[in-house]
């Protein structure tokens, strides 16, 4: 995958592209190509903004320096605008852009960027929640670094990626390491039985009563099978049980 970033301060990213992301930058996974817009500027300061038509606070990015930015990109493929109006990302989006070859990001500033430049190059705007950063590109690093993790080979267990939270449309329940009994509170028993069955149905209905109680949203969507719905309810009668 070809990802191009076009940014006023790619040295904000350049800290962030570390971890998952390096190795897949390493391995040749992914080539990200940071690219300043001030280099494109119209000026011998290297302004790439100015007032808003209309009056109004801060200033806005201009389409001249973005359009010679896109254009320096051999092949900037599907040009994606991070910004507070765009659709709110999410594993599915992630999903579906993992799968393209050529990736660029537009990472907004200040009090956006030229309506035209959108309207004429931009295929998608995308907002990773409902509030607002100082610039799109930590926005950008959350975006790339989800996309990263579902191509095959950057992760070493594709279990991993397959169970996460909000993979299936649930949240990954809770996890447990050693000591098994700490400070009087212990690792439930199921977990170190050994018996694989029961602690992958454990597990299941675990991560069913979390994504319920911590987003019954997402649980409203979920299409549970007549095993889930028993497991689920086990599961809540041992809950109850427990605290008795």
């Amino acid at each position: 995958m070809n990802i191009n970033v076009i940014s006023i301060f790619p040295e904000i990213l350049e800290s962030s592209f570390k971890g998952l992301t390096g190795k897949a930058l390493e391995k040749n996974i992914a080539e990200l190509k940071l690219i300043d817009l001030k280099e494109f500027s119209n000026n011998g300061y290297g302004a790439v903004d100015d007032a808003p038509y209309g009056g109004g606070e801060g200033m806005v990015i201009g389409i001249e320096p973005l359009e010679k930015s896109l254009e320096s990109i051999k092949k900037p493929g599907h040009v994606i605008c991070l910004t507070p109006q765009g659709s709110v990302f999410n594993q599915t989006k992630a999903i579906e852009l993992s799968k393209l070859k050529d990736l660029t990001f537009i990472c907004g500033r200040y009090e956006g960027i030229d309506q035209r430049f959108i309207e004429n190059y931009v295929d998608e705007e995308i907002s990773i929640g409902d509030y607002v950063l100082s610039g799109g590109e930590i926005a950008a690093s959350v975006v790339i670094d989800a996309i990263l993790r579902n191509i095959d080979d950057v992760i070493g267990n594709k279990d991993s990626v397959n169970k996460d939270s909000h993979s299936e449309g649930k949240l990954k329940g809770h996890v447990y390491t050693r000591p098994s009994e700490y400070k009087g509170k212990k690792v439930p028993e199921i977990l170190l039985s050994g018996d694989h069955k029961k602690v992958n149905e454990w597990k299941l209905a675990n991560s069913l009563w979390v994504t319920r109680e911590k987003r019954p949203d997402l649980f409203k969507q979920l299409q549970l099978s007549e095993k889930e719905m028993i497991l689920l309810r086990q599961y809540g009668d041992f809950l109850t049980k427990k605290h008795e």
